[in-house]
């Protein structure tokens, strides 16, 4: 194993892994091998001279006592007795190390070493690009796509490494060319025998809002804003609650951008999803009576315990309280975490109400008949 050195620092030069990571590998693999050239029994260590960059792997034999009849009978094991006879001065627990030739390996053990070894440098850049990826899970990455299979699922190479966009994960109406770029969210990274890194991506989770938000509004970025929660039906519609503590900065303005120029490179990114902004409140009536905008609310009742909000809003209200197809009534729930009931107000006091509004514009002209039959006098 001459220059073993200059080979380990290519192979951590060309894979961009630590160096050290790959002199353990190749040690391994060396040990690995010398137990099923010569004994699976015996104990093997192989260390590196850096020196004079060599490799040398030798059999590792324990001193045991005399008495011990036990590890008398293990091959690891040599007695005290024995081992003083190539070393006076050794004691019980010491070890004797035995170097073995690795010039005089057969070929298959030559051919099995460099198959252990590229196996072991092919975990180990997996690994890598595995601790890689795991630190970006929740971030937006981007690539080219490669492929769209007959399911739709279309896959992504990003880097050195080709990523899955599920069907399920992509906003409903949208197509991608082979070719085009597409960012999406890391959702989640997993290492398979067989295939390797799998690396899943997303369009349609609610971080993924939140990282474009990020990524468009310094404020968000800066966290001078902070986002508290987020709901999306993707491509639909989406409500973002923000807040911030500082006194000088409005959450939403800052958030919408003038004329809507921030919040409009969002909604454009995901295919124009409409997207509200709630300015956050920890009274959470009146954090719920916002997340139902832009219907305006009369009041809101909790149940904490069963984290329920019963509403009462007028009747002509209650339709944008709902929205299309009872869109705007679930993003408001999932944004505030309370199921809401909608009560309308009754009807016996709207009409008590409009009978008197009628009443005190009877009496408003009443009085205004009498002055003006004072004057005429």
């Amino acid at each position: 194993m001459e220059k073993i050195l200059d080979i380990i620092e290519g192979i951590s030069y060309e894979k961009g892994i630590p160096i050290d990571n790959v002199a353990q590998a190749v040690k391994e693999a060396v040990i690995k091998v010398a137990k099923e050239t010569f004994d699976p029994n015996f104990n093997y260590i192989a260390e590196i001279d850096k020196k004079n960059k060599t490799l040398h792997l030798y059999q590792v034999i324990s001193v045991c006592d005399n008495n011990d009849e036990a590890k008398k009978a293990n091959s690891n094991y040599i007695t005290l007795q024995e081992a003083r006879k190539h070393d006076s001065e050794i004691k019980i627990g010491d070890e004797l190390r035995y170097e073995i030739s690795l010039e005089n390996m057969s070929r298959s053990a030559v051919n099995s070493l460099f198959r252990e070894l590229e196996y072991k440098i092919q975990r180990l850049v997996e690994t890598q690009l595995f601790d890689k990826y795991k630190a970006q899970v929740g971030k937006i990455v981007s690539g080219s796509v490669v492929r769209v299979d007959d399911l739709g699922n279309t896959y992504v190479e990003i880097d050195e490494i080709r990523a899955i966009l599920p069907k399920k994960n992509r906003i409903k109406g949208e197509e991608f060319a082979v070719g085009s770029v597409v960012g999406a969210i890391l959702k989640h990274v997993g290492i398979d025998r067989q295939n390797g890194i799998e690396i899943e991506l997303s369009r349609t989770t609610p971080k993924m809002l939140e990282e474009l938000l990020r990524l468009e509004v310094p404020e968000i970025k800066d966290g001078d804003v902070e986002i508290v929660s987020c709901a999306r039906i993707p491509g639909e519609r989406a409500k973002v609650a923000l807040k911030s503590d500082l006194a000088k900065i409005d959450p939403v303005g800052a958030t919408v951008g003038v004329k809507g120029v921030r919040i409009n490179a969002v909604s454009k990114e995901l295919k124009n999803e409409n997207i509200d902004c709630v300015e956050y409140s920890p009274q959470m009536e009146l954090y719920v009576a916002r997340a139902l905008s832009p219907a305006l609310v009369v009041s809101v009742v909790l149940n904490e315990e069963d984290k329920k909000a019963v509403v009462t809003i007028s009747k002509d209200q209650k339709p944008k309280a709902i929205g299309r197809s009872g869109i705007n009534i679930r993003l408001a729930s999932m944004l505030t975490g309370y199921e809401i009931e909608l009560k309308e107000i009754e009807g016996e006091k709207q009409e008590e109400k409009e009978r008197q509004n009628l009443q005190n514009e009877g009496n408003q002209k009443t009085n205004l008949d009498i002055l003006s039959s004072l004057f005429k006098g």
